[in-house]
């Protein structure tokens, strides 16, 4: 089966439309697995800012007179 699929990818590759379709097709997943980096980069510094914002609160409050 494996050498089906594998002359069945090389078959396609050898037609120029489905060769561009492939290489847009390849190069749209790249940009959206940098955008999942990126978006959870930017997900872990937004967690680690809140997570400090209420171990301030928490300190803050501790300090104050009751």
């Amino acid at each position: 089966m494996a050498k089906a699929l594998i002359g069945y990818m090389s078959s396609d590759l050898r037609d120029p439309r489905l060769a561009s379709d492939n290489a847009r097709l390849r190069a749209r997943v790249a940009e959206l697995e940098s955008l999942v980096v990126r978006l959870s980069e930017e997900n872990d510094r937004l967690v680690a800012s809140r997570a400090a914002e209420i171990l301030d609160a928490a300190h803050t409050q501790e300090m104050q007179p009751a």
